[in-house]
């Protein structure tokens, strides 16, 4: 049986993640401020971009959360073969 691996992202790849998603974020706010429209429509566009923003953040826990638990019942189900086998006497009789 194989032995699951935990796959561990790297710190360029979190930098890579941080940075796109404040580059993105600033240059929303940037073209809120900067539109040539009322302020209730910048409003509007502000209140979308601040339910986009806390969205992605619980999107991004959920899909992490969902991984440990699968990594969690993954190791469980290892841990109870791996006794099982330890166990497991091929040479005793069977009565």
């Amino acid at each position: 049986m194989s032995t699951p691996t935990h796959t561990r992202n790297t710190n360029a790849f979190f930098l890579q993640a941080g940075v796109s998603f404040a580059v993105a974020l600033l240059t929303m706010i940037f073209a809120i401020f900067y539109l040539p429209v009322d302020g209730w429509i910048r409003a509007f566009l502000g209140l979308g971009t601040m339910f986009l923003t806390t969205s992605s953040f619980t999107l991004a826990k959920c899909v992490r959360d969902s991984q440990e638990d699968q990594y969690v019942v993954s190791r469980l189900d290892q841990a109870r073969v791996d006794k099982l086998l330890a166990e497991h006497d091929p040479f005793k009789a069977v009565s």
